[in-house]
């Protein structure tokens, strides 16, 4: 996920705190996958594969580490009067599978969205190396699922956009493993088709898993791919769920992707106006409107 991510409020995730998991470690990089044009996933070679974490959690990342990036934290915290913080990424492997990885999505400065240009998502989307060593500290997050999911819902819906897909698919990995009586419906948000991070992984879990995962794919700013049962224009929609989700009073959805950030909301406050919703917010407002609860809804926000 992009480095400005944060989880926000899990009401169906734990009614207990999860066990402190937090570390430091040492990771070499193993393989640097290319998702799209300017998103990566970084696989990890630790030296332990039995690191305990749960799907969804995720690590961070100290910018101070990296030498090339000393100028820009030096300029960061004389104008910001404080320190650079870590950066926090969420994991796309899951606790059964023999390697750790997060995938980035390298971030840009947008006018109006953002206050400070991005300071470690360019880097290491585009000059990581396979055998590069960092330190990592990990894991935690509230955007896991409860271990009692079967017992809550047998429909897991799975609305996502972007890099919001990163801890999704992780929970999806892990819930086909551990919980085969849920269905999962993974609905997810590009601006086009090349966009779509673990496009084809998701493909290949829909054919291995066809009884349980359902895939759907809309795109926003593609005006060449054609509309198919898995490919659907325009954005996700009050009308998207109602057809996707015909049990909304007894389905829980994990929501991911960007929302409104602090600066956004400054800003709008400066000018006497309400912030402008992006993804989530949006995605909040159609679940409403197609009636599911919203202690029903499990979110994640970036941006």
């Amino acid at each position: 996920m992009s480095e400005t991510a944060r989880a926000t409020g899990a009401p169906t995730a734990e009614a207990a705190p999860p066990r402190k998991r937090i570390k430091e470690m040492e990771v070499m990089v193993a393989e640097v996958k290319v998702e799209t044009p300017d998103t990566v996933t970084l696989v990890f070679f630790t030296g332990n594969d039995r690191l305990e974490y749960r799907a969804g959690h995720f690590l961070t990342i100290d910018p101070h580490q990296f030498e090339a990036l000393q100028r820009f934290i030096a300029y960061f915290e004389d104008v910001k009067g404080k320190k650079e913080p870590p950066r926090a990424y969420s994991m796309c492997s899951a606790p059964q599978e023999r390697y750790l990885a997060v995938t980035v999505k390298e971030e840009r400065y947008v006018s109006g969205q953002t206050k400070y240009p991005p300071l470690l998502s360019p880097l290491l989307v585009k000059r990581t190396t396979r055998g590069m060593r960092l330190a990592i500290t990990g894991f935690t997050g509230p955007y896991v699922l409860p271990e009692d999911v079967e017992s809550r819902t047998d429909h897991l819906v799975h609305v996502v956009a972007g890099s919001g897909a990163v801890p999704n698919f992780a929970i999806l990995k892990d819930a086909l493993v551990r919980f085969p009586s849920l269905r999962h419906t993974f609905v997810c948000s590009n601006k086009t088709y090349e966009d779509i991070i673990f496009r084809d992984e998701l493909a290949a879990l829909e054919r291995r898993h066809p009884a349980s995962l359902r895939v759907i794919h809309t795109l926003t700013r593609d005006p060449v791919t054609p509309i198919s049962q898995s490919v659907w224009k325009g954005r996700v929609s009050a009308a998207t769920l109602r057809e996707l989700v015909p049990d909304p009073k007894a389905a829980l959805v994990y929501a991911c992707g960007p929302a409104i950030g602090p600066f956004e909301r400054a800003a709008a406050r400066e000018k006497g106006e309400d912030p402008k919703p992006r993804f989530l917010e949006a995605v909040q407002k159609a679940l409403k409107e197609v009636g599911v609860p919203d202690n029903r809804v499990v979110r994640e926000s970036y941006g």
